[in-house]
């Protein structure tokens, strides 16, 4: 009998919280983030027109709200793709290699400049599972983000394969 891929560490840690950060959204960042995704809606630049549909000022484009968490990354710590390098998963698994599986985001309120965003992930599920190419397991994680007011901006599922 082969031995689960998945450990009773890893099954102890189902419901924790495993990462925290907290970021600031600045208006120019998420302007030229809009700007840069050919998304020139003018709720992001105009306040006038922001006011008009019920917003207090601006807003940020909503998938904007990663990018309010990103740290600076040196180029040699880059992959040839451009994402950061990581030092692989902090859950304890007998399986080596990591890829994503998925993300979805749900957006609860807008996110305004000026805004304190903090982000906490939690390990939603760990399963072990059987597929075409053999056993893997499939990590989903949770993440919530609030601003300042302790408002639920967001909610993010993130899946990560582990073979």
């Amino acid at each position: 009998m082969e031995e689960a891929l998945v450990t009773p560490e890893a099954e102890a840690m189902i419901g924790k919280e495993v990462a925290r950060q907290t970021g600031v959204v600045y208006p120019k960042e998420a302007q030229r983030f809009a700007a840069a995704v050919g998304d020139l809606n003018p709720l992001y630049f105009d306040e006038e027109t922001a006011r008009a549909e019920g917003y207090r000022g601006v807003i940020a484009p909503p998938m904007f709200l990663p990018q309010v968490l990103q740290g600076v990354t040196p180029l040699d710590s880059l992959r040839e793709d451009g994402v950061p390098l990581q030092g692989g998963s902090d859950i304890p698994l007998r399986a080596e290699r990591l890829m994503a599986g998925g993300e979805e985001y749900e957006f609860l309120s807008p996110l305004y400049p000026g805004d304190t965003i903090t982000a906490q992930t939690r390990i939603e599920d760990i399963k072990e599972k059987s597929g075409r190419s053999g056993r893997f397991v499939l990590i989903t994680r949770e993440t919530l983000y609030t601003n300042q007011d302790d408002v639920v901006v967001a909610r993010g599922r993130f899946s990560i394969i582990a073979r």
